[in-house]
């Protein structure tokens, strides 16, 4: 004890007194060392991780496009460049430049990109998804930071889309500050301008994000005006680093200006031409939405989003065929009366995810679980006589609607996948989803009597899929799978336009798979590529058919026609030809074949049935091309564009001589070269120019079968576009 007394007592003495002792190494000061690089935008595609936002991505087809500091088009929000590096997106040209981003893969169709889960920060978006998919809802792309797309073998978890999944990512708040505060501003031909203005930040647990924007347009078409708006303000509640609550309200609205169809007659002698001066369309859609977060520990979390789709789609027009002229009548000296039609949108959705990891043995797994519960109200309002005026009025002058009907639709869905890490290398998920739920309509169609109006469609699906991946070396992995999809009857498909038509009784969800196998790597951090071939059959497609009834009345019949199948091979790749700390030079090719086949179908033409199988779909182009010279040095980035998209045919009867009236017929191939650069002057100021179509290539890419009218819809020709950004 004696002993160990003094032991410490020398110890500490020894400590304290070479503690008091002058250090003896010499001191140098080192000169200061700035190391200076450029942060270049993002050149190339990136992908989900394995397991995101409650989310299982393994062994899927999935694509992250950056915008911060894209040089391309976003006022405009311009799809083929902001998709160029998307393999086989078709997009569709519909709403005047910058109101509507209308696309889609695969051989479906691309009316307001509605064969896809639309949302935004994972917040669903689609108007009705039962009644009227399509997503009316419109962001500036001037506030998305990124988009996430997933092909079709993620249906699974997202909903039962043919598409798959598209979530417009916003920006987010500068938690570094308490305020800081973002404007773009624009100015472009046909009298463009617009100006996006954002704040955000963090205050203690509290952090904020809100934007406002305003775009005008005279549109590069006659009588082609669009005025548009756009708000957002998102604000989140931290309780702990592992528990939020975010409150997220998004608002888009617009006011195009129909310019009307054109016939191919009209499009060759001037494609700037109108044919209505009269028309209008107005969607206008709110999105409020809550999202609860929690981490419960590193193995669980729990997401819990609780939203709805809120507003109106408005139209006023006189509606023909683009040789039918809307002018004055000689006896009324008026216009003619034009039709009304007023959607009402009421779609609620809450939607609970589940993600657990977890071990069995050795192999790791990570399970995901979803619950979601959709209650929609869709009140349509269709065929009211509105009035002779030229300017944008809903008034209808006789009480009545023609059509004034309610489409109801109660729906719960749960859906299970899991990944099994089964070594290294190989993963493998399996899943299911069951889907029960049914749609009511009721309501009033003056040419039809009482009991021809309700229908009652049921919506019950267990749908089953697997995906899988194998990494065979560090920068080369193989994947794969298969699910099952279908798309459910939706409320134009159970309207008969007229006394003439019956719907189905018997009337069946589309339904049917996609599959894929690809081959994604890169070599020697030069060459990055992703090629895949894939499947999509589509069974039950809906159509008219001619019948006779048992008291030897002919009808038209609304009812399942028959099937078809796309197959198709997706590549892309990307080649960086040079690079350093100050440069970077490479090029790119995205493009997709496709082989879209009717498998069976029967059709009405006229008072015949017409049979369809082994005709091309519809708005299939067999080749979609985009390829790219990016160059970036030190704030300066450009990139030169060439896009091609071969012919397609307008209808399932694959016409190819254009009618008189611009219905059917052949759409031809185009072919489009776009420049856009940016530079960035410092961290608050960004400059970015771009000059669109600058061959002038005059070209439409849909004649369309509804909205806005059959016929030719010309795309925009020759534009410049100029933006100023600034961030404090």
């Amino acid at each position: 004890m004696k002993f160990l007394t003094t032991f410490i007592f020398f110890t500490v003495a020894f400590f304290y007194l070479t503690a008091q002792t002058t250090d003896t190494i010499k001191q140098q000061a080192l000169q200061e060392v700035t190391i200076k690089s450029y942060r270049f935008p993002q050149q190339e595609l990136s992908n989900l991780p394995e397991v995101q936002k409650a989310y299982i991505n393994s062994g899927k087809k999935n694509e992250v496009i950056q915008l911060d500091g894209m040089p391309a088009n976003i006022v405009e929000k311009t799809g083929r460049q902001l998709f160029a590096k998307i393999p086989g997106v078709f997009v569709y040209d519909m709403d005047g430049s910058g109101n509507q981003i209308n696309i889609a893969t695969r051989g479906l169709d691309p009316h307001r990109s509605w064969e896809f889960n639309v949302r935004q920060n994972g917040v669903m978006t689609n108007s009705d998804v039962y009644g009227y998919p399509a997503s009316h809802y419109s962001p500036p792309m001037e506030a998305i930071q990124k988009i996430e797309l997933i092909r079709g073998t993620a249906s699974l978890q997202y909903g039962a889309q043919f598409g798959g999944m598209i979530d417009f990512i916003t920006k987010q708040a500068d938690t570094t500050k308490a305020f800081s505060f973002e404007n773009v501003s624009s100015v472009g031909s046909y009298g463009l301008f617009s100006t996006y203005n954002a704040i955000g930040g963090k205050v203690g647990k509290w952090s904020y994000y809100a934007y406002y924007q305003r775009r005008v347009s005279d549109g590069y078409r006659d009588n082609a005006s669009s005025n548009a708006q756009a708000q957002f303000g998102a604000l989140t509640y931290h309780f702990t680093p592992n528990m939020q609550l975010k409150a997220e309200i998004g608002r888009s609205q617009y006011i195009y200006q129909i310019p009307g169809p054109l016939t191919d007659e009209l499009f060759q002698q001037n494609p700037r031409q109108s044919t209505r001066t009269r028309n209008f369309y107005e969607p206008d859609i709110y999105v409020p939405s809550l999202t609860y977060s929690w981490q419960i520990n590193a193995q669980t979390s729990i997401d819990w989003i609780s939203s709805a789709v809120l507003g109106s789609r408005n139209s006023v027009q006189f509606i023909g065929l683009a040789n039918i002229k809307d002018e004055i009548n000689p006896n009324t000296l008026q216009f003619s009366n034009r039709q009304v039609d007023i959607d009402k949108f009421n779609s609620y959705t809450s939607e609970l995810r589940l993600t657990h990891h977890y071990e069995i043995g050795k192999v790791q797994s990570t399970l995901a679980a979803g619950f979601r519960y959709i209650n929609n109200d869709l009140h349509r309002r269709q065929v009211g006589k509105g009035t002779t005026g030229n300017d944008y009025d809903l008034t209808v002058v006789e009480p009545n609607f023609r059509r004034d009907i309610r489409y109801k639709t109660e729906n719960v869905a749960f859906s299970v996948e899991n990944l099994f890490r089964l070594n290294q290398k190989l993963q493998v998920s399996p899943g299911f989803r069951i889907e029960n739920g049914t749609s009511r309509m009721r309501g009033v169609i003056a040419y039809l009597p009482e009991d021809r109006v309700p229908n009652d469609i049921e919506h019950k699906y267990a749908l089953l899929g697997v995906s899988a991946q194998y990494q065979m070396f560090q920068n080369l992995r193989l994947y794969g799978g298969w699910s099952q999809a279908y798309r459910p009857v939706i409320f134009s498909d159970v309207i008969p336009p007229t006394f003439l038509n019956r719907v189905d009784e018997n009337l069946k969800d589309a339904f049917g798979h996609n599959a894929e196998l690809g081959i994604k790597g890169s070599l020697s951090n030069r060459l990055n590529y992703d090629i895949n071939f894939f499947q999509v059959l589509y069974q039950n497609r809906i159509g008219d058919v001619v019948e006779t009834d048992a008291q030897g009345e002919t009808f038209i019949l609304r009812t399942n026609i028959g099937d078809s199948r796309t197959n198709g091979l997706e590549m892309y790749v990307d080649y960086k030809i040079a690079q350093s700390n100050i440069y970077r030079f490479s090029i790119f090719s995205s493009t997709s074949y496709m082989d879209g086949k009717y498998l069976s179908g029967t059709l009405r033409s006229g008072d015949k049935n017409i049979d369809l199988t082994g005709n091309v779909l519809e708005t299939v182009p067999t080749w979609i091309s985009r390829n790219g010279l990016q160059m970036a040095y030190k704030q300066f980035a450009a990139i030169l564009q060439y896009s091609y998209v071969s012919d397609s045919f307008s209808d399932p009867f694959n016409t190819t001589t254009p009618t008189p009236d611009g219905a059917r017929g052949i759409v031809p191939a185009y072919q489009l070269w776009d420049f856009n650069m940016s530079y960035r002057l410092n961290s608050t100021w960004m400059l970015r120019l771009g000059v669109n179509n600058f061959t002038n290539e005059q070209y439409f890419t849909k004649r369309p079968v509804g909205y806005p009218g059959a016929g030719v819809w010309n795309s925009d020709g020759r534009s410049i576009v100029a933006t100023v950004s600034v961030k404090l």
